[in-house]
């Protein structure tokens, strides 16, 4: 059976162990052989990863957290299609997780790309434009707020994304108004390796405000 774990709990697991690993002191859980042979046959996740695929954002190092702990969905600019809902809903529905997470970081890739190909009026080779014109959205939005540094550009993203979860998946959403689960956006400081939240439904969850039109 899952543990009994709220979406409380499971952000205070996640922040914790991103604490010990920006002070140089991670136990690294749940890494050794009897966790292992423990998750072989079943695997109770406490927090789904939405982020992005760059190579430094890797979630159970930063996180600090082993085997079974994380269940980790990750795209270019944590852009979300069908695959990734469904993965999403899997994680929360079936495997009872109560909480999702979409990690975004500083200096994000695709948001400089999609930048670039605003500006220039150049689309992107091959597929990389489905990932642009998934984060075009989120420039508008922070055009339209007055936000221009790029780090300010990625908050909205990673709020945008938290939105675009609830908004495409009536599934998740209910979990959340009923209370089961919880949304939460966190940037990612690459130099400094700590995380800080961005949004959240519902509001409370974290003590941070959400983005504009997340529902919690």
């Amino acid at each position: 059976m899952p543990p009994a774990i709220g979406p409380e709990q499971a952000l205070a697991e996640l922040l914790d162990g991103n604490r010990r690993f920006v002070t140089g002191a991670p136990r690294h859980p749940n890494q050794d052989a009897g966790r292992r042979a423990a998750v072989a046959e079943q695997q109770h996740p406490f927090a789904v990863i939405v982020g992005c695929s760059d190579s430094r954002l890797a979630a159970e190092i930063i996180f600090d957290r082993g085997l079974g702990d994380l269940f980790v969905v990750r795209t270019a600019g944590h852009t979300t299609g069908p695959e990734v809902l469904g993965s999403v809903e899997y994680a929360v529905t079936v495997l009872g997780t109560p909480l999702v997470v979409v990690l975004g970081h500083d200096s994000c890739g695709a948001v400089q790309a999609a930048r670039e190909a605003v500006a220039t009026g150049t689309p992107p080779a091959g597929h990389l434009g489905a990932v642009v014109d998934a984060v075009v959205p989120s420039l508008r939005r922070a055009a339209a707020d007055g936000v221009d540094d790029i780090n300010g550009i990625v908050d909205i993203h990673i709020a945008q994304t938290v939105e675009a979860l609830l908004d495409s998946s009536p599934v998740l959403a209910a979990e959340v108004v009923a209370g089961r689960c919880g949304v939460v956006g966190m940037s990612y400081r690459l130099a400094a390796g700590e995380v800080r939240q961005v949004a959240a439904a519902p509001a409370a969850l974290g003590g941070v405000g959400p983005a504009a039109g997340v529902r919690g």
